[in-house]
């Protein structure tokens, strides 16, 4: 947790940056692959994407390739894509639907089960203490969070998920399970995964970045992200006016180009959601979702390599809503997309000035406190410099 000021919701002393090289320094993210990418809960997918037995879906995340899988029975099953033979890939195709219920791998023919059991091999002469029981995939964790495919790849030892991610209480008033991606996009931003997640948690860039975004969210425009973030918020503590009680303008009820609703409120949002307007929950390291009163947008990011990642963004509507074609869901897409696009620009501008020789590490001001938050998330998964 930082360390806040009595009277002002922000970091009371000056916290130094994550170092600058650990944005672009090659063994720094291969140390965060392993210790945070490869042990936490990253979201894939919504279950639509699985909807049918034997269909598939794979994901890399980092270096690792991993596939999931719908079995017969419609259990999830999560593997790595590779063969316990030699190690060949097993799935050539991002996504798809097997022709029978064996994973097949393309070089030597060894043959799975949908529960990742070895059940055949071409071999005339296995060896006497050939056991196919010692050699089933290698199993990666998975989880179906109210139609959302989280995976895992510490298996056995993946913390719960429900611990992991306490904050998710937040949407138990959205019918997520019901409702159905309609628009997706991505993008692939020139960054460092851990800059994004800086943006996204400090809005001192609002003003001069999110010009439409700040007519939604009047408080945006003075910089701040709550109430409490302006050192003189006790001035204005009884004042219901967005610009300083934060929450979306007066004539906005959701994130769209004019502020209205595409679609009749969700069905079981108490008076405070809609009220609220936004609601927002974070799943580190790869997702934040956000709640509106018409539709739910889930962005993911990835990362591809030290200084790029990847961003996948997804629109989920009533399933009313996603088979109405006088629904323009594009056009509400459209404007949040606009400040993810915002928000990419300048992480990728930031990316750009950290290999400045002269530049060693940065300094928090106190609005960014949330900024800190995430520095000291990411210290604790990582071991300490001996164990390196």
């Amino acid at each position: 947790m930082t360390n806040r000021a009595t009277d002002f919701n922000g970091l009371a002393n000056t916290q130094p940056t994550l170092p600058a090289e650990w944005y672009y320094d090659k063994a720094q993210y291969q140390t965060e692959l392993r210790h945070i990418w490869y042990k936490n809960w990253v979201y894939v997918c919504r279950d639509q994407a699985l909807a049918e037995p034997r269909m598939f879906k794979k994901v890399n995340i980092g270096d690792q390739e991993i596939v999931i899988v719908r079995t017969d029975e419609g259990e999830l099953k999560a593997f790595h894509n590779t063969c316990r033979h030699r190690g060949s890939i097993l799935f050539t195709e991002d996504e798809g639907k097997l022709r029978s219920n064996k994973i097949i791998c393309p070089y030597h023919a060894w043959a799975y089960d949908l529960d990742g059991e070895l059940v055949r091999t071409p071999s005339k002469h296995c060896p006497a203490d050939f056991d196919m029981k010692d050699f089933p995939l290698y199993q990666v964790a998975v989880y179906n969070w109210r139609g959302c495919i989280f995976i895992n790849l510490a298996g056995d030892e993946a913390k719960d998920f429900e611990t992991a991610h306490t904050d998710a209480h937040w949407f138990k008033n959205w019918p997520l399970e019901s409702l159905q991606v309609s628009v997706a996009r991505e993008k692939k931003l020139k960054c460092n995964w851990k800059i994004f997640w800086e943006n996204f948690n400090e809005c001192l860039h609002c003003p001069g970045v999110h010009k439409e975004l700040c007519k939604a969210v009047p408080i945006y425009r003075r910089g701040y992200m709550e109430r409490e973030d302006d050192p003189t918020w006790r001035d204005n503590a009884d004042n219901d006016d967005p610009k300083f009680a934060g929450g979306l303008a007066e004539d906005f009820h959701t994130w769209t180009a004019d502020g209205q609703p595409c679609a009749p409120t969700l069905s079981g949002l108490s008076e405070e959601d809609i009220k609220r307007g936004t609601t927002f929950s974070v799943m580190m390291p790869s997702t934040f979702m956000v709640a509106h009163v018409d539709y739910v947008r889930i962005v993911r990011l990835l990362p591809i390599d030290e200084e790029t990642m990847s961003l996948q963004a997804e629109w989920l509507f009533a399933p009313e809503i996603a088979a109405d074609h006088s629904v323009d869901k594009e056009a509400v897409a459209d404007y949040a997309w606009s400040v993810i696009l915002e928000d990419g620009y300048v992480s990728e501008l930031n990316q750009k000035g950290l290999k400045s020789i002269a530049h060693k590490q940065g300094s928090l001001m106190a609005e960014e406190y949330d900024v800190a938050a995430v520095h000291d998330w990411i210290r604790k998964q990582l071991p300490i410099a001996s164990d390196l």
